[in-house]
């Protein structure tokens, strides 16, 4: 009886250590087996469920406006004042539906490369207003005359059409023709060819955006859909910012530094925006980029919204400017298991530098230069619902679960083995006695 007690009580600790070190093996083979199974399927590369989701996302990805309207334009024209500016918007386009195209896969460097062809579809439902809303704005081209043409008998010339045509330096423009579009009265005089269309994102339909070169993640899972170039150059990258939930599922959230915006002495990496000395004030303005280079030499400078980050001279021409972190920051949250990203928001500011010119009536009373706020926009897309639920079944939940048997596994292994170890001593002792 004695023998069979302290047998069962051995065989009892014995399972119990069995199932322990079950349990521990469990935690890196298991996951192992996991990140096998997952990086099978979420790779860039002809036959996974990844692939086919990237080159057409079914996420919807939206695009929503908000448009400075200058409150005193008269005031600024004549008085070279602060102006003062109204926030208006959002006016939400849905964008990035179409699928990639001229996709090509490079199996050395593990990368794809493709083009996004553009497309906006504006949403009524989502907007505060209607596309034939109107707004007083900076005048983009007589602006960007003065810039592009400073030799003084040119700009007599200029003035004389600018004068003709009734154009001034601020203009009442609807939110179509802004954004996408509209013949220009002054540019219609120009006597020689040139470009007599104008907008923030003329022209856009039919066009493609690109090239990008991402990462297909098959030697670096963690790299999976990361921008490696755009148009041949390295992309603009984020720092972590903070662990969040995101509809049940874990992710990282990674942000634009304040760093990507500095000025060439404080990031050295941005020495190529810095393109003269008197705008920048010998480079050390910050918050702002020229991209004049990318743009055939027009004056175009992004910012985050509402000057975030940005030199407090800049602000200082403008009233009606809150810029803030939670609406005006760019993020990403990234699923730190598989490298997608299931939501972000990228925001950003297109502003147009206007400066005094003697020989153009229009801008001849101005005293400074201004970075001048035209709009602002918010790229915004989410993981669905049901993708949510389907990505929390497929990865996150199959985690959740073998980490739950590996703990359940362990736990019990050693509550067994301790408890019968016990026993065993404990009538043991009493044998001894």
């Amino acid at each position: 009886m004695g023998c069979d007690r302290n047998c069962g009580l051995i065989a009892g600790a014995v399972i119990g250590a069995v199932l322990a070190v079950l349990g521990g093996i469990l935690m890196p083979v298991g996951d192992m087996i996991i990140q096998k199974t997952i990086k099978k399927e979420v790779v860039l590369e002809e036959g996974t469920i990844a692939f086919k989701n990237w080159v057409k996302t079914g996420t919807e990805v939206y695009r929503q406006f908000w448009i400075f309207d200058v409150q005193n334009p008269q005031e600024v024209a004549v008085n070279s004042s602060k102006i003062k500016l109204m926030q208006r918007g959002p006016y939400t386009y849905r964008v990035r539906y179409l699928a990639k195209e001229n996709i090509t896969h490079d199996s050395e460097n593990h990368t794809v490369s493709f083009v996004q062809p553009h497309g906006a579809i504006f949403e009524p439902s989502l907007s505060v207003g209607t596309e034939n809303d109107t707004f007083t704005v900076l005048n983009l081209a007589v602006a960007a005359a003065a810039h592009l043409y400073e030799n003084p008998f040119v700009q007599v010339v200029l003035n004389s059409l600018i004068k003709k045509s009734k154009s001034s330096m601020f203009q009442t423009r609807t939110l179509k023709e802004l954004l996408w579009g509209y013949k220009d009265p002054f540019l219609s005089l120009v006597p020689y060819p040139v470009p007599t269309t104008v907008g923030v994102f003329y022209p856009y339909n039919n066009t493609v955006d690109g090239v990008y070169q991402v990462f297909t993640g098959k030697d670096n899972i963690s790299k999976v859909a990361i921008i490696n170039t755009y148009k041949g150059k390295k992309s603009v990258y984020a720092v972590f910012g903070a662990d969040i939930n995101l509809k049940g599922i874990p992710v990282y959230r990674f942000v634009l530094p304040s760093k990507a915006f500095a000025s060439p002495l404080q990031n050295p990496d941005n020495h190529c925006f810095c393109t003269e000395k008197i705008i920048s004030k010998n480079c050390t303005l910050y918050g702002v980029l020229n991209i004049a280079k990318c743009k055939d030499g027009r004056p175009v400078y992004i910012s985050l919204p509402h000057f975030l980050h940005a030199s407090p001279e800049i602000l200082e021409s403008f009233e009606g400017l809150n810029p803030n972190e939670e609406e005006h920051s760019t993020y990403l949250d990234v699923e730190p298991i598989t490298g997608f990203t299931l939501q972000f928001a990228k925001r950003l500011q297109v502003n147009i530098l206007v400066k005094p010119s003697r020989k153009i009536e229009a801008l001849k009373s101005l005293k400074r230069n201004y970075i001048v706020p035209i709009l602002w926009l918010n790229e915004t897309g989410t993981i669905g619902d049901e993708k949510a639920k389907m990505f929390r079944k497929q990865v996150t939940g199959k985690i959740s679960l073998l980490g739950l048997v590996e703990m359940v596994l362990l736990s019990v292994g050693v509550v067994m083995f301790v408890a019968f170890m016990i026993s065993y001593c404990a009538c043991r002792a009493k044998k001894v006695k």
